[in-house]
């Protein structure tokens, strides 16, 4: 399918306050006809923010039938919030948003933890969710290396979380956090890939830590490390329509076993794409391609 050229794609920044007065940020790009279709939700992963969504907002042709909504979820971007975060709060931060916009039902596009919100909501609100899609989803029977230990640490990040905020209460914190233009840090790092030296670097730089937290606030980086790690809901139980993208890289999970996880789906289909874990970075068009195909077929 052929990209729309840049001429014709508008978007607009839009929030809805919610009821606890916690403002969820959000940018749209309305559909070219008519909205027949269900909106499509793009949710961010750990540590990130809606700009990882904004180059496949501008060139995907879902925009001629969807309006194409790209979600700060609370503790991210533009949704500030120094409380606590969860999965339930998010996946009831997403169905506010649509019950704010008058819309029955979305179709959800998680990469990696936003794969595992995408999941807890259809589970949570099933008469919300037209259908999921699946970048990367994290399970902790797949994990490879460190990150089995850090998974197995979630208590203890939880429990550094609620001391972090608590000192943020009275005034400790960091004053910058410098903004993450993700959009931008993509097309420099499809530049410098190319060779192996170029590729570590790239894994080094796009999983580290230390620079996730020079632009994420501690306390919700992690939080976002426990819930990216939670048990799901059985995946037996969603008899709704999941497109799953697995990257072929091994840089957190191994994908068969990602695959073997995911079985458990009744209307599952699966697509691999060649690259590490960051698959809208490295590989757009495929990423772009594959969703587009599905979301035609959903019609």
């Amino acid at each position: 399918m052929s990209s729309l050229s840049p001429a014709s794609f508008v978007e607009r920044d839009d929030r809805v306050v919610l009821a606890d007065g916690a403002t969820l940020v959000f940018s749209i790009a309305p559909a070219a006809t008519p909205a027949a279709q269900a909106p499509v939700l793009l949710l961010h992963g750990l540590a990130s923010n809606r700009t990882r969504w904004a180059e496949f907002a501008e060139t995907t042709t879902l925009t001629r039938r969807h309006d194409v909504l790209r979600v700060d979820l609370l503790g991210h971007g533009e949704s500030a919030w120094s409380g606590k975060l969860a999965l339930e709060r998010w996946c009831d931060d997403l169905a506010a948003l649509l019950v704010a916009r008058h819309t029955a039902r979305a179709i959800l596009i998680g990469h990696s933890l936003g794969a595992q919100v995408a999941i807890a909501f259809a589970a949570r609100h099933p008469d919300r969710c037209a259908a999921i899609a699946l970048l990367d989803p994290v399970f902790r029977a797949a994990l490879r290396g460190k990150w089995r230990t850090i998974a197995a640490l979630g208590p203890l990040f939880a429990l550094l979380a609620l001391l972090v905020r608590g000192a943020n209460a009275v005034g400790l914190h960091r004053r910058v956090v410098v903004p993450y233009d993700l959009k931008a840090l993509d097309v420099l790092a499809r530049k410098a890939l190319g060779s192996k030296q170029a590729e570590a670097a790239f894994i080094r730089q796009y999983s580290s830590t230390w620079a996730d937290l020079r632009h994420f606030r501690t306390a919700n980086y992690l939080q976002d490390l426990v819930e990216m790690f939670r048990p799901l809901p059985a995946l037996a139980s969603l008899a709704l329509p999941v497109l799953v993208l697995l990257s072929t890289g091994r840089t957190f999970a191994h994908p068969d076993e990602t695959e073997r996880v995911l079985a458990a789906l009744p209307r599952r289909q699966s697509v691999r794409i060649e690259c590490h874990h960051w698959p809208l970075t490295e590989k757009p068009g495929e990423v772009r391609a594959a969703i587009e195909r599905w979301c035609a077929s959903l019609e």
